[in-house]
């Protein structure tokens, strides 16, 4: 009856939760973010809700817990409990990644992507045949670990009869995207009668007015603040200070209606309170350890304060927060104190060694000792949040100094590993008034340094890591070596915007500091000294040291430490015009990444792959790296911005997109103070432009990235485009000075994908047989190295030169060709460019045959792809980052729309959509230009 007035003005609400409901029984999924301030009626929807959808449905639900922020996967596990039978169905890599996470089997942190996957793999069991609704209320006090996998799990919903609802006071960044719901406070006239019907004997008109106006609408507020007003209160004399913020006030009302409970029943309350588990039996454990009876039971819960079923619940989160708050500190070590007693030190180590420390005041070393632990459990778990917590209280109870600065280093390392640079640097702070060796003194150096940087990413970073990775030279070389990198990426990064002199300084010191290891064969050292040299003195004194390095990570079996050091070796290979080493070292990047759980290292690895693919002319390959790039981000919270999708939209003619992502990466650069944002994007609109024929703007964005071609990368690669857009605007000057330049980047490296470059362009600033004959020449070198993007643009241009000669017989040769390249590469703007060309002289160019194949969506031809190549829909599952059941769905679509009846035909049917422009029998290429 108490919610009837609350529920009577929330029509709108119960239909989007039921809707979602019936979403679920018809086998589709969803997920809603129910958000509202404490005490508005989050919870009574939700009851309702679930009292409604009983029929039916599976329901899982539970309460997250201020006191578990810390423990990392603390909500999962309690969320993922009951469904941990079915883990034996799930891909080994999931199944072993949630176990890790839950601490049941010993293994390396997990991947938060594997346990992300392996709870949509769960819920989807749990479903079975029947629609599932999964309930998490308070979600704001999940733990960081727990929230980012559910809200993986909760975007990748889709055909598995799941809903999943998620309530909180105010929606946390990793839900941010997901759909929302806000409850506000009722109608004026609705709140009158709830505040009637709470206080039955009435109440002065001037204290009801003020409780309404203050209450702002809160259903709670309403029902518990007259609970709290005394007879004269009640007669009138009844004021608010309005100091109080509303939840204190409703928290204080609550405490205040427990008092006169016995002191023994309230100690219940407050020990239920400090067990976030809700387990029956460890509650009566710890009663009667506290020396509590059934009858202190029997009266927390006709206080209508506890509910003890199958589990410990309040009536009201706030409740729980309000007893907890309202309790004197020597009260709360008491109760934390009885629960760490009968917390199994075996099955669960870390939440007792949680409360030994809830009940601990002065320093021991024993509970700091038992905290430590838990921190290296969390930490292979990969909860380095849960580690950071674990350590800084250890660090508190640590009676001696020594031990305690070290205790402070490790847990403000855990910190920055978990995003949280500025926890890290005041807990250094600390850890600088306490005895450190000369060891600790550098870690602390080089971990403000690291923290600093990721904080403020400007132009200060590479200079203080580098004094760090000297300070580090002669007590742990390793760690030396991994900072100078850091260093010297640190100014690289910052291109234009950063400083010059410093990018010098950087290198010349890595240079001076590895001079021993010249003759190295380690790839670490030689990728080292190779990209010191490139930045110091320039390409053709680093050449010969990057592709030694180059070699050394192709033929090496690389440690742990070297998965960081690969995107280095790429860069190289991108620098050095290695088609074929760029390949291998984005497949080797990648697969190490995903077979170590490397999921930091993975998002730059896709996205050196997705070059590769670039290259190869796979772009639906380049998209699929790009959404999993997205998906790890969800999870992880990585800041990689999004240069694969720019990229992508550019190659594709998308100009809308590519401007879009283009002003946003372009302002990210700027505010971080790196130029190397800024050539990516240049260089995007540089192909954009040439792709649609607007040569004008091409030049435009081309002209920016002249002053800094010695940088290499995007720059470099901007010059090509510069050629083309220049040539067509009759700049003949610029197109010469682009040229010229491109040439000097290129000519020293000799590889066929340079001098194919080379051609290319020098073939666009020459006239008569000099430019076929260089046409002719580029072709022939992209052909050999297998670079078929390139073969349709040389093929295009070369086309549009005959035309202009009045050889169109000639011309529509290669623009045909050209077409067709282009149009299967899905260059859809340059594809348009030969298309419009062909039109011109009076051709009509071939339209590919319409094929069913066609109407499919992209995540359909994803699905269709891989069941093709023979995997299961469990593994296409975990290959797409969707569940088993979602695949089994978008199969049974494609079998629908090409009108075939199952895998065998796949091949036949998809056959039309995999055609690839014929690759020549490798030849030895003709001579250098």
């Amino acid at each position: 009856m108490r919610d009837s007035v609350p529920l009577r003005g929330r029509r709108r609400e119960l239909a989007e939760l039921d809707a979602l409901v019936q979403r679920a029984r018809a086998g589709r999924s969803g997920a809603l973010v129910v958000s509202g301030e404490a005490g508005v009626g989050k919870t009574a929807l939700l009851d309702r809700m679930a009292a409604r959808a009983v029929t039916g449905v599976r329901i899982e639900r539970i309460v997250a817990s201020e006191s578990e922020m810390e423990l990392a996967y603390a909500g999962l596990q309690q969320l993922c409990g009951p469904m941990m039978s079915s883990a034996a169905s799930l891909p080994a890599p999931q199944r072993e990644a949630i176990e890790a996470a839950f601490g049941l089997r010993r293994a390396s942190a997990p991947s938060p992507f594997l346990v992300g996957l392996a709870l949509l793999g769960l819920l989807t069991e749990r479903a079975g045949e029947r629609a599932l609704l999964c309930v998490i209320d308070d979600a704001q006090w999940l733990d960081e670990a727990s929230a980012r996998a559910v809200a993986f799990a909760a975007r990748r919903l889709d055909a598995e009869g799941i809903a999943v609802v998620l309530s909180m006071r105010a929606v946390g960044e990793a839900f941010a995207g997901l759909p929302q719901l806000v409850v506000e406070g009722l109608g004026h006239e609705d709140a009158r009668e709830l505040l009637r019907l709470a206080a039955p004997g009435g109440l002065d008109r001037r204290v009801r007015d003020q409780l309404i106006a203050e209450a702002r609408g809160n259903p709670l507020a309403l029902r518990e603040l007259p609970r709290a007003l005394s007879p004269a209160q009640v007669a009138g004399g009844f004021a608010f200070t309005g100091s109080m913020p509303l939840q204190s006030r409703i928290e204080q009302s609550l405490v205040a209606q427990l008092e006169p409970l016995p002191g023994s029943a309230r100690l219940l309350l407050l020990l239920a309170a400090a067990d976030p588990t809700g387990d029956p039996g460890l509650l009566w454990r710890a009663s009667t350890a506290l020396g509590l009876g059934p009858e202190d039971f029997d009266a927390a819960e006709a206080a209508d304060a506890l509910v003890v079923g199958t589990r410990v619940g309040f009536r009201h989160p706030l409740v729980r927060s309000a007893v907890y708050r309202a309790a004197s500190p020597e009260e709360r070590r008491r109760v934390h104190a009885a629960l760490a007693g009968v917390t199994s030190a075996e099955q669960d180590p870390d939440r007792r060694a949680w409360h030994r420390a809830g009940a601990t005041l002065l320093p021991d070393e024993e509970v700091a000792a038992d905290l430590e632990r838990s921190a290296v459990r969390a930490r292979r778990r990969g909860g380095a949040a849960a580690a950071g917590a674990f350590l800084e209280r250890a660090a508190e109870l640590t009676p001696t100094p020594v031990a305690r600065g070290r205790r402070l280093i490790a847990a403000a390392e855990a910190k920055h590993d978990a995003g949280a640079p500025a926890q890290a640097l005041r807990l250094l702070d600390t850890a600088r008034d306490h005895p450190l060796t000369p060891l600790q003194e550098a870690l602390v150096t080089r971990l403000r340094a690291r923290a600093g940087y990721a904080l403020r990413r400007d132009s200060s970073g590479a200079g203080l890591l580098l004094a760090a990775a000297q300070g580090l030279e002669g007590l742990d070389p390793v760690l030396a070596r991994d900072t100078y990198i850091e260093a010297l990426s640190a100014a690289i990064y910052g291109g234009r915007l950063g400083d010059a002199e410093q990018v010098a300084a950087v290198a010349n010191a890595i240079l001076e500091a590895t001079a021993a290891e010249e003759d190295s064969d380690r790839a670490r050292d030689l990728i080292l000294r190779g990209q010191a040299l490139l930045a110091a003195k320039g390409q053709e004194a680093a050449i010969a040291t990057l592709r030694r390095a180059q070699r050394a990570f192709l033929d090496q079996a690389p440690d742990a430490l070297e998965l960081h050091w690969m995107w280095f070796a790429s860069r190289a290979a991108q620098d050095l015009w290695d088609a074929r080493a760029l390949r291998a070292l984005a497949d080797r990047q990648v697969e190490l990444a995903r077979a170590e759980g490397v999921v930091t290292v993975l998002p730059i690895a896709l996205s050196l792959l997705m070059l590769a693919q670039t290259v190869d002319g796979d772009l639906d390959a380049v998209e699929a790296s790009c959404d999993e790039i997205d998906a790890i981000k969800d999870v992880t919270g990585h800041p990689l911005p999004p240069y694969g999708r720019l990229f992508l939209c550019a190659y594709r003619g998308q100009a809308g997109e590519t401007l879009r992502l283009g002003e946003q990466i372009r302002a990210d650069a700027r505010e971080r103070g790196e130029g190397y944002g800024l050539s990516a994007v240049n260089f995007a609109e540089a192909v954009l432009y040439n792709g649609l024929g607007r040569f004008a703007d091409a030049v435009t964005s081309g002209r920016r990235e002249l002053p800094y071609t010695h940088e290499l990368s995007h720059a470099m690669r901007t010059l090509l485009e510069l050629v083309e857009a220049a040539a067509h605007t009759g700049e003949q000057a610029l197109a010469e000075q682009a040229y010229e330049q491109l040439a000097g980047v290129t000519r020293p490296v000799g590889t066929n994908w340079a001098l194919a470059v080379l051609a290319m362009a020098q073939a666009q600033v020459r006239d008569g047989d000099e430019a076929e004959t260089l046409y002719r020449e580029a072709i022939e070198r992209f052909e050999y190295e297998r670079i078929p993007i390139m073969v349709g643009r040389c093929r295009l241009l070369y086309g549009e030169t005959l035309g202009r000669q009045g050889r169109h017989e000639d011309a529509r040769g290669q623009l045909r060709a050209a077409h067709e390249v282009l149009s299967v590469c899905g260059l859809n703007g340059f594809a348009e460019r030969a298309a419009r060309e062909l039109s011109a002289g009076g051709e009509t160019p071939r339209v590919r045959a319409h094929h069913p194949a066609a109407r499919l969506t992209d995540q359909e031809l994803n699905v269709a792809r891989l069941a093709r190549e023979g995997l299961t829909n469990r593994d296409i599952g975990a290959r797409l980052f969707i569940s088993s059941r979602t695949a089994e769905y978008h199969l049974r679509k494609v079998f629908t729309k090409l009108g075939i009846k199952g895998r065998a035909e796949l091949r036949t049917a998809l056959a039309e959509l995999d055609q690839a422009p014929p690759a020549p029998a490798p030849r030895p290429p003709a001579g250098p230009a």
